[in-house]
């Protein structure tokens, strides 16, 4: 299992595929803060929710200097599907590899059901301007997480 982040950390640093193919890199957004987010799947109920909750609270994100990143073993067909559907306009990016996910301690055990199952694990890590790790939220919900999460960055 992935060591957790911790406030003061570095984050690690990644470069992955987005919907369209692009590549998205947390270097691309120095000098600004990022709410970099982990969820399992693409087009199911928890994912859905929460994706639209950051596209609809984008704006006022962006207002605030936070730019929102999704990542998902998911790869980018299946991201673009996902956009296109619930015409989402944050950044999803795909780390079929799970390097990323495992890199923010965003993938490994969980419980699922009473079960204990090997999977990634509903996280949120703001990373402030200078590449540091300022908050670190690890199996968070995925309904309300958005609004929590704006309360605890005073946005």
């Amino acid at each position: 299992m992935s060591e957790r982040l911790q406030p003061g950390d570095t984050a690690p640093a990644f470069t992955l595929p987005d919907a369209d193919g692009n590549e998205v890199s947390l270097a691309d957004h120095k000098g600004r803060k990022v709410i970099v987010y982990f969820y399992p799947a693409a087009l199911t109920p928890g994912c859905t929710k929460q994706a639209c909750d950051f596209t609809d609270n984008l704006d006022v994100l962006a207002t605030a200097g936070y730019d929102v990143i999704g990542v998902s073993p998911d790869k980018p067909e299946k991201l673009a599907k996902f956009r296109e559907k619930e015409n989402l306009k944050v950044t999803l990016v795909g780390d079929p590899e799970k390097t990323t996910l495992e890199a923010y301690g965003a993938f490994g055990e969980k419980k699922l059901y009473g079960k204990v199952v090997t999977g990634v694990i509903r996280s949120t890590v703001v990373v402030d301007e200078n590449g540091k790790v300022e908050h670190a939220f690890y199996n968070v919900k995925a309904t309300g997480h958005v609004a929590k999460i704006m309360r605890d960055l005073g946005v």
